[in-house]
């Protein structure tokens, strides 16, 4: 079995005015990342391997996870689509596998993975920091197919904060 754990990156700061792939997150972009961080390891849920865009903002949500994991920046995942994103999971090695992402590429992903979608009324929009994590009766990332994925939980920063927080 793989364990894929799927996030887009928390709020980023539009104010900084600089280029896209440098923009930074924003306060409550960060207290999300360190939320969803505690929640990960609340569930038990320890990635092996990290696969993250090379957007600041990417990588600023990983960093605030506070996960020890080995990890790949990937400039393919930058504004990824589906095809690019099956494509980079393909060549994961870990047997559970965080990849940090940005919208729309990352919510088209989950949909296509699953399945069946989770029950969650923001699984379709897929907002800021968005975390599905979802299962694979497979061996190997390669034999990864979309529809196959069983979810096995979803959550929204917003769930997770104190509403001062969100």
């Amino acid at each position: 079995m793989k364990r894929l754990i799927l996030m887009r990156h928390a709020k980023s700061d539009w104010s900084t005015g600089g280029a896209d792939h440098q923009r930074p997150l924003n306060k409550r972009g960060r207290n999300s990342a360190k939320a969803l961080g505690n929640w990960l390891r609340a569930q038990g849920l320890a990635p092996d391997q990290a696969l993250c865009s090379s957007a600041s903002r990417t990588r600023e949500t990983l960093a605030l996870l506070d996960l020890e994991v080995r990890t790949r920046y990937e400039d393919r995942l930058y504004h990824a689509g589906p095809v690019a994103m099956l494509k980079c999971l393909s060549e994961a090695e870990g047997d559970t596998v965080i990849m940090v992402g940005h919208n729309p590429g990352i919510a088209e992903f989950a949909d296509e993975l699953m399945a069946t979608p989770p029950r969650h009324p923001r699984f379709a929009d897929y907002p800021t920091g968005a975390t599905l994590v979802a299962d694979f009766e497979i061996d190997d990332w390669s034999a990864l197919e979309p529809g196959t994925g069983t979810a096995t939980g979803f959550v929204i920063p917003r769930e997770l904060l104190e509403e001062s927080e969100a």
